[in-house]
């Protein structure tokens, strides 16, 4: 058996205390010697170790344990649960002090070359903050004297893709917002 599950003596313990599974096949699934599993379950090996349930850990599932408690040959297989890690945590990387001020001027690239994008839009694409970028359009910065506005796609904080789709969205939003007004406006005309 090449996978193992997570803490294997931890998991044999549960298994020998948990369910009525044969020594041979906890010591296959567990990648343990047979001899050790009768240990634990004597009570002279594993002394301390808190069981690990492999099922709330999905390494296996109730069907799994049952089809190997009714057949002493079939062994126990390892749930592989794939996980999209990537989706559930975004990474946070360390910005070194010399880049550190990429992110205003970028703001200030941003805001001067398209006035369309909301703030929120800029902060999705350089990860900065509402605040900041209502600072830096409004002139407020601190550091404002000091900006000199950088393109974020030179600074590698965001592509050249993000910033067309942003300010497509902008530009549409801005068209509804138009035909939204005119409307309005031709209702109050007829009512008059």
């Amino acid at each position: 058996m090449t996978d193992k599950p997570f803490m294997p003596k931890a998991t044999a313990v549960w298994l020998v205390e948990n369910t009525k599974i044969s020594f041979k096949q906890i010591a296959a699934f567990c990648d343990l010697h047979e001899l050790e599993i009768k240990g634990i379950a004597n009570g002279d090996v594993a002394k301390g170790i808190k069981a690990y349930n492999p099922i709330l850990a999905g390494q296996l599932t109730r069907e799994e344990i049952e089809a190997s408690s009714s057949d002493v040959d079939r062994p126990l297989n390892l749930n592989k649960k794939t996980l999209d890690i990537k989706s559930e945590k975004k990474s946070t990387k360390y910005i070194p002090l010399s880049k550190r001020q990429d992110r205003p001027e970028a703001v200030l690239w941003l805001t001067k070359t398209y006035p369309q994008l909301s703030d929120g839009q800029i902060v999705k694409l350089v990860g900065s903050t509402k605040n900041t970028v209502s600072l830096i359009r409004n002139k407020k910065y601190w550091n404002s004297s000091n900006l000199s506005s950088k393109d974020p796609v030179v600074s590698n904080l965001c592509s050249q893709i993000d910033i067309k789709d942003a300010a497509d969205k902008a530009d549409q939003k801005a068209i509804r917002k138009k035909k939204e007004a005119e409307k309005a406006k031709k209702k109050i005309q007829s009512t008059n």
